[in-house]
């Protein structure tokens, strides 16, 4: 069988019993998502984690019938196919085991900015949140950020909206395809977000927004997040799962607290009193916390300096301006500490990063 590379990397995620950690396993291993479908069976039984089933599952040839009927609806459609080795594929999703070997998005694909804050909350929220959100827009825009959030009524789309309306770019996450823009009354939101940011998706285009795939889709905005900001939000919910998932991938929670009383403010307050979110009344107190100025560049690339592999890798992971311990760099990196310290020497040295009290090491 002969297809075009893209083919070959949307079957891979429809092979039953392969999901994003064994896919990048196995490319890694044979080199190409091509090459896995090209590989005997033998070879890969001879992996940890392909068993019997999974080894025969890629002799399914309906797979590629699938799988070139997706190509075709997203070249119709005009949504872009990003994979995890791809350049413009979000950098900060990179370093997360079970991130998605493909997304689909449309719009600008300008994720890998320096500054990211996500902002969620209840789908119905109080004028007090609302105000709360359109404040913190306003003032955010002076620090350059784009904006991630669900794409859902309330918190989300007051933060889509509102940033909109200050020019600041901003991306909504989907739990389905883009054949069903859900809710369907935020489509034209939709459209209007395309235009300086995007929507995005690790769903194929008829996959419906069923109520499983919500807390995948909450996993992505808080690994997109430098900052996660909770507005309102109840006990429970999608937003408590997503300040839980931010904190899990060491990411800057705050929460707006809210009054005793107010359905609305006790999961807020509760983050806030278990030390799992810092208290956030202003864009002030999160520029303070995350050690941000009013600087206008917000790439991270280094367009004029010349990196090497382990390098880019280095740069690519130090996203937190609040630094990254040296025991995490190793650890994502997979490099011995013999050869990592000479190599952050070197990148202090040549000013593009610095190192921080207790070992740890930002971009300068």
């Amino acid at each position: 069988m002969k297809f075009q590379k893209d083919v070959y990397r949307i079957a891979l995620t429809k092979v039953d019993g392969v999901g994003p950690v064994t896919a990048k396993l196995l490319i890694n291993h044979f080199g190409s998502a091509e090459y896995i479908f090209k590989a005997k069976k033998k070879e890969l039984l001879e992996l940890d984690g392909i068993g019997p089933s999974v080894a025969k599952a890629f002799e399914e040839e309906s797979i590629f019938a699938e799988a070139e009927k997706e190509l075709s609806l997203i070249e119709k459609h005009k949504i872009n196919l990003l994979f995890y080795l791809d350049e413009a594929y979000p950098n900060r999703l990179k370093h997360i085991p079970d991130s998605p070997i493909l997304l689909f998005s449309q719009g600008k694909n300008e994720f890998n900015v320096k500054r990211t804050v996500g902002i969620v909350g209840t789908r119905s929220p109080s004028s007090y949140g609302i105000q709360m959100v359109e404040k913190l827009i306003e003032d955010l825009k002076a620090y350059n950020v784009i904006v991630v959030s669900g794409l859902a009524h309330g918190i989300d789309a007051i933060a889509h909206r509102s940033s909109i309306n200050q020019q600041i770019p901003t991306y909504g996450i989907m739990g389905g395809g883009f054949e069903k823009i859900y809710p369907a009354a935020n489509r034209k939101l939709a459209n209007d977000m395309m235009k300086e940011g995007g929507v995005m998706t690790e769903f194929c285009y008829q996959i419906k927004p069923d109520r499983e795939h919500f807390p995948m889709r909450n996993r992505l905005i808080a690994a997109l997040s430098d900052a996660l900001i909770v507005v309102e939000s109840g006990k429970v919910g999608g937003s408590m799962i997503t300040a839980d998932l931010a904190n899990q991938y060491n990411k800057d929670v705050f929460a707006i607290p809210g009054r005793n009383i107010d359905s609305k403010s006790v999961g807020c307050n509760r983050l806030i009193k278990q030390h799992q979110a810092n208290l956030l009344e202003s864009a002030a107190d999160l520029s303070y916390m995350m050690g941000w100025d009013k600087k206008s560049d917000i790439q991270m690339s280094l367009p004029l300096i010349a990196l090497n592999t382990q390098e880019q890798s280095v740069v690519d992971l130090l996203t937190n301006p609040k630094g990254v311990h040296l025991d995490k760099i190793h650890q994502e990196l997979n490099l011995p500490i013999s050869s990592l310290s000479p190599l952050l020497l070197s990148l202090e040295f040549r000013g593009i990063i610095r190192s921080l009290p207790g070992k740890c090491y930002t971009l300068n």
